[in-house]
């Protein structure tokens, strides 16, 4: 029997990451292939004519699991019925801006996108915040959207999570779906500490540590993390845009793995709302190692956690709890 259209709101949508996310939507890349979707699209008002030619390109794509599309500049509208949504939309960090700046546009922003969510979305609608800082946007949006539960709002570091997979892949010139279980732990920013303790790699004679086929620690512990740390910024200098199809690409697994599950004996990284597990301060949208069953995430627990990780892991905290303050400042 035909499945029910699932409502996925994509905020930004005439945007670059928009523009590359909502065919992958269309193509039931996110919710299967087997599950239709309606698309709704929102932009700000000077880019509607740019998200109508979206909106027609999705027309011409004719792809069959798409069952309507709503565009609109109104975010009312944006949001009535949604069960998925990815707030792709923010404003960027200019040239010349101070982050409390970027932060302010920022908040006010996610504080008339939460009310509208709150009022307007399904219950136990799902949202994905992409926009950066996407740790610090989702926690204003958990603020001003009491009524969705914290458990139901996450941010993006699956990016970064494909990110570190990607580059242990190559470094071993393995498949990279054959390495598993990396970690992404804290903030979506150069602070984040991505971990291969507990990582491995599927080989003939059954898993084998990275660390061990590495067997490298100086690139584990040096050039492999601010590759990854830094990978976003070494593309905009190559392509002088923002990633767009691996950040599009991410947010489908992200929101896939969240609804369908997690292969049995695989984490992935979300960012999630603290419940101070690792030590974490309670509280802040913090990425950790994740399993989903059932449309729901469960923080891996009881991984061992060494000295060097654990100064890393409270280092991203800190600038996560000052992000916290800086934006909860612009409240007042």
């Amino acid at each position: 029997m035909a499945k029910d259209p699932v409502r996925v709101l994509v905020t930004g949508a005439a945007g670059q990451i928009g523009y590359a996310l909502v065919p992958m939507i269309a193509r039931g890349v996110m919710l299967g292939a087997d599950q239709p979707v309606i698309l709704h699209m929102l932009d700000i008002p000077p880019a509607a004519e740019a998200l109508n030619g979206v909106k027609m390109e999705l027309v011409d794509a004719a792809f069959p699991l798409l069952k309507g599309v709503v565009a609109t500049t109104d975010v009312v509208e944006a949001c009535t019925g949604v069960n998925v949504a990815v707030m792709v939309g923010g404003f960027p960090r200019k040239e010349g801006m101070e982050r409390k700046d970027v932060m302010s546009k920022n908040v006010s922003i996610y504080k008339s996108q939460a009310s509208a969510l709150e009022e307007h979305a399904a219950a136990n609608c799902k949202v994905l915040v992409v926009a950066n800082p996407a740790n610090t946007n989702a926690l204003i949006l958990k603020e001003f959207a009491p009524s969705i539960p914290e458990k139901n709002i996450s941010c993006l570091t699956r990016l970064d999570h494909n990110r570190a997979l990607g580059q242990i892949s190559e470094r071993l010139g393995v498949q990279v779906s054959d390495v598993k279980n990396v970690i992404i732990w804290g903030n979506h920013s150069s602070t984040q500490y991505p971990d291969v303790n507990h990582a491995t790699v599927t080989t003939p004679s059954g898993d084998k540590a990275v660390r061990e086929l590495v067997a490298d620690d100086a690139w584990l512990n040096g050039e492999f993390i601010s590759t990854v740390q830094q990978r976003g910024a070494a593309i905009i200098k190559a392509r002088k845009f923002s990633s767009a199809l691996s950040a599009a690409s991410s947010a489908c697994d992200h929101i896939r793995d969240w609804v369908l599950g997690t292969p049995q004996g695989t984490w992935v990284s979300m960012g999630v709302y603290s419940d101070g597990s690792y030590n974490v301060p309670a509280g802040l949208i913090y990425s950790f190692p994740v399993t989903c069953a059932n449309g729901e995430w469960t923080i891996v627990q009881g991984l061992p956690i060494d000295e060097y990780s654990r100064k890393k892991l409270d280092l991203t905290g800190e600038e996560l709890s000052e992000e916290k303050a800086l934006a909860y400042s612009c409240l007042s």
